[in-house]
């Protein structure tokens, strides 16, 4: 819906609470009259959910949901109204079929939960709103044009055409918590001085001026309004059909980045006529362009001119119980985002939009957003002219909502709408078709002009799910098996998700939320991810792994040691996820970005996710952090070319640092070192052969085998010559990552004090191995990471929430490689 701006804060009012929600048989009500009769109610909170509000009285286990589609649920509200007479009714979403009635009279039938409505309503003193969410099992079953293809994603075939999320439908992806209800904000509004945007439009030129184009309609103002901007202003002028239209030219303006690459820097847009001021919130400016690579063939951004390698997540949502729209739910998860070095998060075709909020805060925080339209692996009826006119609207009122956003950086028609087809044999003229390569890009250029269109994820290749051109869904180092090589093989161009892997919590989130024992137990696999059909799960892909690298049988370990067999579970997809972007990370890499799927689990548990279900990052985040540090250092096995040395700087300014390389013997006597200063430009990469830093020739891969190996543990450091810090450090095995025989000597000392902050200083005597700090009360800033001797590692401690400020640090660090427990 277009945005809008009022004089006043009392126009509005937002209708949250005093509701109260009943459910009933299908259509047993045809209406509010006979709902008095009734006894049995629930208070609800409004956005919100059928399932949120029964939670909240104890009446719903979203661990164990019970289905609430095939129901009538019912939303009654009271409204005092101060000024009775007209206004609007606003409904920013409805999910899904919902009729509304106004004092007893029906004044709006919706079936689309994507759709926000608006209808004009009478007020009178005492007003009774009432919202009956029809049942939508009944209408899964309703016939429909016939389809193409069936996917196995979701249950039912009847999802394609109802306009709903995927959520709640997907067995083995997600909970069966279906989505019902008010789950966005309900307002009325009085009338009195607004403005209504119909086009805001932020763009930066290649020399640095910006332009702001703002279209705009205002009730009652003969005088030309003012548009202030980034200190500059502009009178609008009057158009023909009566709207107002200002343009201003900004030189020299402060652009917006990824936070990775710059500060994301926004800019007040505000409106005064009348006497009056309207605030239009923030905008920023840059410029987005495709770069397809020496063949034409790549998918990647360039920001501002600058080549962006593209890294983050799949987003699921803030919580899928209560699907909520609010800063202080999305807030905590993409500040996680933001610390774990990520740039880009995607909301993929199968979840759902999300609201304003959502994309403020990557505004602020320098997150772009790929934003999937939600459609996925379905063969949607577009023929049908009712059902594409409300995807019309639905796509406009997305991109209306949206403009101004600098951080929505790709708009993507679906999700595997075209593999679907490909992967049946369908020729291509079967699975594409006008949804999404006419109808969504039309309204994409229309209304988002600055922000690149690509009508489907997977697409591009000579089949679509193919990874070497185009836009890739890359599961070869996965759900594929495929050795950590085929990550470099698979030419992988841009992978818009990838690294599905069931990651393990870190164990306090088990011991108070799943603590059953790892693997058969019901319960345990129930949290764990599969593919509906398949007979395998993501266990199973994670623990393939678990034996390539470590080379110890998950099954036996499950047997005999599973605290161990949790341990490696965890460290493992950590591992394989660091030395995967390692490969595409290299300057000579095709690779433009990847996004891990997925960023959250919904329930606790071994799922896809990075980060639990509790908001706890898992050891794959860690992982992810040190893989996507801007300044970075990275090794990869060249073979009988022995090791490449990676250095990246991604920041503004130029870096002067020291790289430093060592190859010890049972992790602890340097064999060969070599040290050579660096100064690497802005935006600049450098690839150095390991034996360019050594005095003479080195086995440093182990890869002619001459004799025994030397040593069991690479090590390439970078540090600031100024400090002596550590800026980033890699770490190769010649042997593999079960070659590293030699116990773990740390040294454990806690510094610091509650009024200038907590600290861990660790000192290895010989390598430790994945190396885990426990702490109930205390997070790490670094956790599951490889500590060699020549360099303390200081680990910043943050109190968790609800820690006491008397309370200080007390817990454990471990490594992989044994040693023993140590406590501070």
């Amino acid at each position: 819906m277009a945005r809008r701006a009022f004089a006043s804060a009392d126009t509005v009012s937002r209708l949250d609470a005093g509701w109260r929600l009943t459910l009933t048989a299908p259509d047993a009500f045809v209406d509010p009259a006979k709902l008095a009769a009734i006894s049995d109610w629930v208070p609800a909170h409004v956005p919100g959910t059928v399932a949120g509000a029964l939670a909240a009285a104890g009446r719903y286990v979203p661990e164990d949901p019970t289905p609430l589609h095939d129901k009538d649920a019912w939303y009654i509200c009271e409204v005092r109204a101060n000024d009775p007479g007209p206004h609007a009714l606003v409904l920013d979403g409805l999910a899904t079929v919902a009729e509304v009635w106004w004092n007893g009279e029906r004044v709006l039938l919706s079936d689309c939960m994507f759709l926000a409505r608006e209808v004009a309503v009478e007020t009178r003193d005492a007003n009774v709103l009432a919202i009956c969410f029809r049942a939508l099992g009944p209408r899964l079953d309703q016939k429909g044009p016939r389809a193409r293809w069936r996917p196995q994603l979701a249950l039912s075939q009847g999802l394609r055409l109802i306009r709903t999320t995927l959520l709640g439908h997907m067995p083995g992806w997600c909970p069966e918590v279906h989505a019902v209800g008010p789950w966005r904000p309900i307002s009325l509004v009085a009338p009195g001085p607004q403005i209504v945007v119909k086009r805001l439009a932020a763009r930066l030129d290649a020399e640095g001026t910006g332009y702001l184009s703002l279209a705009f309609h205002m009730d009652g103002e003969d005088d030309a309004p003012m548009v202030i901007c980034a200190g500059e202003k502009a009178a609008a002028t009057r158009q023909a059909d009566g709207d107002w239209l200002a343009e201003l030219t900004l030189p020299g303006i402060e652009p917006w980045w990824p936070h990775t690459h710059g500060a994301p820097t926004l800019h007040d847009i505000r409106i005064e006529a009348g006497g009056q001021a309207f605030d239009l919130g923030r905008t920023g400016f840059r410029r987005i362009e495709v770069e397809r690579g020496d063949d034409g063939n790549g998918f990647g951004l360039r920001i501002n001119g600058v080549d962006v390698f593209c890294r983050g997540a799949v987003w699921t949502n803030a919580d899928i119980l209560t699907l909520p729209c609010d800063r202080d739910s999305y807030r905590p998860l993409l500040d996680l985002a933001v610390e774990a070095g990520m740039n880009m998060l995607r909301i993929g075709g199968t979840m759902a939009y999300e609201g304003p909020e959502f994309f403020a805060l990557c505004d602020e925080l320098g997150l772009m957003v790929w934003q999937d339209f939600q459609f996925a692996n379905y063969d949607y009826p577009v023929a049908d002219e009712a059902f594409s006119d409300t995807v019309r609207n639905e796509a406009r009122q997305v991109l209306e909502g949206t403009q101004g956003n600098p951080s929505l950086a790709v708009l993507c028609g679906g999700s595997e709408i075209y593999q679907q087809g490909a992967m049946l044999g369908l020729p291509e003229a079967r699975w594409k078709g006008p949804l999404t390569e006419t109808l969504l890009a039309a309204i994409s250029a229309e209304l988002r002009p600055d922000v690149p269109y690509v009508p489907n994820s997977p697409s591009g290749g000579a089949q679509p799910f193919f990874a070497n051109e185009g836009i890739a869904h890359y599961y070869g180092v996965g759900a594929y098996l495929r050795p950590l090589e085929d990550a470099r093989r698979a030419n992988v161009r841009f992978a818009a998700e990838c690294l599905a892997f069931s990651n393990v919590p870190q164990q306090q989130t088990l011991d108070v939320h799943l603590p059953v024992k790892p693997g058969h137990d019901p319960r345990w696999k129930a949290r764990v991810p599969r593919d509906r059909g398949a007979g395998w799960d993501f266990e199973d892909v994670s623990d393939h792994y678990l034996k390539l690298l470590y080379g110890e049988d998950p099954a036996g370990l499950r047997y005999a040691d599973p605290g161990r067999y949790l341990d490696l579970s965890r460290a493992v997809t950590g591992e394989v996820m660091e030395a995967t972007f390692g490969e595409w990370r290299r300057a000579a890499s095709p690779c433009a970005g990847a996004l891990v799927w997925t960023l959250r689990d919904l329930l606790p548990g071994a799922g896809w996710g990075v980060i639990d279900a509790t908001g706890e990052p898992k050891p794959a985040w860690y992982a992810l952090k040190r893989a996507f540090r801007p300044v970075q250092v990275m090794l990869t096995d060249e073979g009988t070319n022995g090791l490449a040395v990676h250095v990246i700087n991604e920041t503004g300014p130029a870096k002067d640092m020291i790289l430093t390389l060592a190859c010890l013997r049972a992790g602890r006597t340097p064999v060969v070192s070599g040290r050579r200063e660096l100064s690497l430009n802005a935006r600049a990469a450098l690839e150095i052969p390991a034996t360019d830093l050594l005095p003479a020739f080195f086995d440093v891969s182990y890869a002619y085998r001459f004799g025994p190996p030397s040593h069991d543990v690479t090590v390439a450091r970078l540090t600031d010559p100024e400090t002596g810090g550590t800026i980033a450090e890699a770490f190769h095995f010649p042997l593999g990552r079960s070659g590293v025989a030699s116990p773990a000597e740390i040294e454990v000392a806690l510094e610091g004090s509650a009024a200038d902050g907590w600290c861990l200083r660790l000192t290895a005597r010989s390598f430790a191995q994945s190396v885990h700090i426990a702490d109930a009360a205390f997070q790490p800033e670094d956790d599951w990471f490889h500590l060699a001797p020549g360099a303390d590692r200081i680990i910043a401690l943050k109190p968790r929430a609800g820690t006491a400020r008397e309370v200080a640090p007390q817990g454990t660090v471990t490594a992989l490689n044994g040693g023993g427990q140590r406590t501070y």
